[in-house]
Order: structure tokens, then C-alpha cells, then sequence
């Protein structure tokens, strides 16, 4: 009897654990303050750095990025979109170059984003702030 109790003990736990969510089926829920709604940790909204200082803003799907010397001058702008598997895809025109390109990055972690140009460069952001 005591074997047939158990049994059916571990039987409900296991149906039971299948009920649970672990976080893993949705993204995690957006805290709201007074001054409107956070960025959360998994998105590449918000402001960032790469070691060349240069600053990059990414908002609503635009993007620009500027330099820190000072000047504040615009070097690219563009679009970006999120596919579903996490890729950051940007679309950006260089004011230096004079050329559209292609980026595709991913979050490393909430405060790395790692990229890769179309021609095969590699770099890294840094979340600001």
C-alpha cells in the first residue's frame, strides 16, 4: 500500500510541475514609473558606447549614433527591428561614408550588445547609464 501511495504521490508532483511557469514561455513584465515606461533588460532600447567613443541611442526603432569629443557629431542613423530568435537587425547610413550597410547584433548580456557588419566586422556595445 505504502508503494501505490508513493507512486501516486510522484505521479501528482509531476503533473503538478508541468503547471508551473518558470519564466521561460514570456518575457519578463514592464515596470512602469511617473515618468513613463523602463526599458526592460532584454531590449536594446536605451543608450550605448562602443570603445571607439562613439554613442549610440536605439528608441522606438531609430537609432543614431555620435561622437563624445565634444562636437556631439552625428556619424550614422537608422532603423532597427528585433526578429523572434533575438536579432537586433540595423539598417544604417554612414554621414561619413556616404553608404547604407547592414548590422546584425545580439545581446551577449543586459549590458553587452555584440555585432557583426554585413562585410564581416565585428564589435561591441556597452549599455550607458
Amino acid at each position: 500500500m505504502k508503494m501505490r501511495t508513493a507512486l501516486a504521490l510522484l505521479a501528482a508532483a509531476a503533473a503538478l510541475s508541468a503547471c508551473v511557469d518558470f519564466g521561460g514561455s514570456r518575457p519578463p513584465p514592464m515596470t512602469m514609473n511617473p515618468g513613463g515606461p523602463q526599458p526592460r533588460m532584454n531590449s536594446v532600447e536605451g543608450s550605448w558606447a562602443d570603445s571607439n567613443g562613439l554613442n549610440s541611442t536605439f528608441n522606438g526603432g531609430r537609432f543614431e549614433t555620435h561622437t563624445t569629443d565634444g562636437t556631439n557629431q552625428q556619424m550614422a542613423s537608422g532603423t532597427y527591428t528585433t526578429d523572434p530568435s533575438g536579432v537586433i537587425q540595423i539598417n544604417l547610413y554612414s554621414n561619413i561614408k556616404r553608404t547604407s550597410s547592414k548590422v546584425n547584433c545580439f545581446l551577449a548580456n543586459p549590458s553587452q550588445l555584440n555585432c557583426t557588419s554585413e562585410t564581416g566586422g565585428h564589435f561591441s556595445l556597452n549599455r550607458q547609464g
